[in-house]
């Protein structure tokens, strides 16, 4: 008999922990689902094999074995690695970290045939640039060697770093590997896809997102783990494919913020596939026009590698980019949403019948209803945050939470019927421009028209077939996109991420802006970019105008350096919810004491608050936050005793506290 230890598929924290069976089943590996009696009534429980002991403990009566095995579903060999490495990093429980791998739909009841792929008529490689020649050149050696490697590929917008992510995937194919490739927003994966199906074919791609249903999210992870397909594409979780033999895993717009999970786990998906890429002895390639700081900072300090990419692959030059103050346009009088150049450019472009994209990174008409009598602000009684008017649902929507509520026709203070919308979103720009240009084809990219299935690839389709004149949207236009016949970018206003209270916000404001105007002048002809800001003299304004991307790393890195902010450390932010405000900061401070006692009283000014969350109150729960900067010489130090705190928290406070622990979030709400 052998004796295994095996994690059970529980929801508890009380059964985060191995338990060790007998087993008769020949062939059963660390990673397989069994199933295994349970507590003292003995009922059947999933659970997947951990590893194996020689010998159970002494202590153990009455040892229970395994009664079944599930022939389809058996994780990845390095799957248990990483479940030790992000129970960890993350404080997540063993099986939190489990269920990333594992398939979220459920088996067809009918099997449909499948369909043969495509293999002739592949689009050929085209011929490489010296620049991308010479990129291939020192990732190829670690790909043949099978050596763990992290590239980060920094290239200017159209460099063809899509190329090269089609080259290592190409040469791990030839040598008996599989890749993942990862992107950061779905509405990327449809074009992304096919391109590689172009050139691989689709029988050799899997794809992997959320907006797949059920059944095919299973058949597609079937097809991956049986070796059916090479190459898997997808969002944030796709990086969990369960490949075996991987050669590369490949991380487009690495800089973007959706790679982090704000769910349980609360994992970053590129240190992530820095540990598969080290389990498995593969490479890892982190592409970007805009890298993160953090990922430059490790470049510079040789713990990746560095390949630059600094020509379109076409030779076209990047295009220019005008600043427009929009003070000065208030003072003389415009108070439009569009600058008089911006206006000016899209009659230009519109003219000799070339595309626009406007940029804004807000959704929904207006941005918040206020009172003009009291000053009252609407706010989202779950959330305590400004709801936003969406004019064409004529409601308003908390964006953290989803809530919907009908417009008040008077003020639910005063009773004032001087309730107005103030503010802009992408809604009310797609309104403009029609009012403004109503001989144009115009369409709107964001949140909500692409919240049916299929939506956001019928909007991208058109405008890549030249349908669509004006195309408006969020970040999602800002990304990775290619378009021939786009001329003009108009960014209508840099600010928002500007001020969003983040330390994140001067870097995630030249990144959007930068990102952006990469979209225009793709092929011959030079693009133009109208930038409107309130604050023209900002140092990522600034650099992003210039598109100068050492000058604006230099400064932040300054600054971050000075602050204690990441690169220079990690920030462990930690929430407490509770039914009371008053209960809330209590359990706060006693968190915070108790993490002192056990990291040791000096590192107290390491820990910044307790202070009520941005957003205060979520499922009717009040909530206190502490921010904890972990210098890299302290990490073992205060992993261990925030996880002293949170078994703490679990075992005496577990149905009037609610704990999370999140380590670098992006968003610190």
């Amino acid at each position: 008999m052998e004796y295994v230890n095996v994690i059970i598929d529980n929801n508890t924290d009380h059964t985060d922990s191995l338990f060790t069976y007998g087993s008769l089943i020949p062939g059963v590996k660390p990673g397989d689902k069994v199933s295994v009696p349970f507590t003292r009534w003995n009922k059947l429980r999933e659970g997947y094999v951990h590893s194996f002991v020689e010998e159970p403990d002494a202590g153990i009566r009455n040892l229970k074995q395994v009664e079944g095995r599930d022939p389809e579903i058996s994780l990845p060999s390095h799957a248990i690695e990483l479940a030790e490495f992000m129970r960890q990093r993350y404080f997540c429980r063993y099986i939190d970290a489990i269920r990333c791998f594992l398939p979220s739909g459920k088996k067809r009841k009918k099997t449909l045939p499948e369909i043969p792929s495509e293999e002739e008529g592949l689009a050929p490689p085209p011929t490489l640039t010296e620049e991308q020649t010479l990129a291939m050149e020192r990732i190829l050696p670690y790909i043949e060697r099978q050596a763990h490697r992290v590239f980060l590929l920094h290239g200017v917008t159209n460099s063809g770093k899509t190329e090269i992510y089609m080259q290592v995937i190409e040469a791990c194919l030839s040598r008996g590997k599989n890749a993942i490739l990862l992107v950061p927003e779905i509405a990327l994966t449809s074009q992304m896809i096919h391109r590689f199906t172009s050139r691989f074919g689709t029988g050799n791609v899997a794809v992997l997102h959320s907006k797949l249903t059920a059944s095919e999210r299973y058949e597609q992870w079937i097809k991956v783990r049986t070796g059916k397909v090479r190459i898997a594409i997808g969002a944030r979780s796709a990086v969990f494919a369960p490949f075996e033999n991987i050669g590369a895993l490949i991380v487009d717009e690495e800089h973007e913020s959706s790679y982090k999970s704000d769910m349980t786990p609360k994992y970053d998906t590129l240190e992530i596939a820095r540990e598969i890429g080290r389990l498995e002895h593969a490479v890892v390639l982190l592409g970007s026009a805009t890298p993160s700081l953090e990922s430059s900072y490790r470049a510079e300090q040789g713990v990746y590698e560095y390949i630059p990419l600094r020509k379109r692959f076409n030779e076209c030059a990047l295009p220019k980019v005008a600043v427009v103050d929009m003070r000065e346009e208030l003072l003389e009088g415009n108070k439009s949403i569009f600058s008089r150049l911006l206006f000016e450019k899209m009659q230009e472009s519109l003219a000799r019948k070339e595309q626009v994209i406007l940029f804004l990174n807000r959704r929904g008409h207006s941005t918040f209803l206020s009172c003009r009598s009291c000053g009252l602000v609407l706010r989202c009684p779950d959330c305590g945050i400004s709801m936003t008017y969406h004019k064409s649902e004529d409601r308003v929507v908390c964006h953290y939470c989803g809530r919907q509520e009908s417009i008040p026709s008077t003020c639910p203070s005063c009773g004032s019927k001087y309730i107005r919308y103030f503010g802009t979103g992408t809604e009310k720009v797609e309104e403009a421009v029609r009012e403004s240009f109503p001989q144009t084809v115009v369409d709107r990219l964001d949140l909500d028209t692409a919240k049916k299935k299929g939506s956001s690839e019928r909007i991208l389709a058109a405008f890549a077939r030249g349908k669509t004149d004006i195309l408006i949207g969020t970040q999602l236009v800002a990304k990775g996109l290619d378009f021939s016949n786009v001329a003009l970018v108009g960014i209508i206003s840099a600010d928002i991420t500007l001020n969003i209270p983040d330390f994140r916000s001067p870097e995630r404001t030249f990144q959007l802006v930068t990102q952006a105007a990469g979209r225009a002048g793709r092929r011959e002809r030079q693009g133009n970019v109208v930038l409107q800001t309130y604050s023209p003299e900002h140092y990522a304004i600034r650099s992003a105008a210039l598109q100068d991307y050492e000058s604006f790393y230099r400064e932040e890195l300054s600054l971050r350096r000075q602050l204690g902010y990441p690169p220079f450390s990690d920030l462990i932010l930690v929430m407490l919810g509770a039914g009371s405000e008053g209960e809330a900061e209590i359990a706060a401070t006693k968190v915070r004491d108790a993490f002192l006692r056990k990291a040791g009283r000096e590192h107290a000014m390491s820990v910044l608050g307790p202070r009520p969350a941005s957003v205060n109150k979520v499922n009717e729960l009040y909530r206190f936050q502490l921010l904890i900067k972990c210098p890299p010489e302290q990490w073992e130090n205060f992993r261990q005793a925030l996880s002293y705190v949170k078994k703490k928290v679990f075992a005496e406070k577990e149905k009037e506290w609610n704990l999370s622990i999140d380590v670098n979030p992006y968003g610190f709400y």
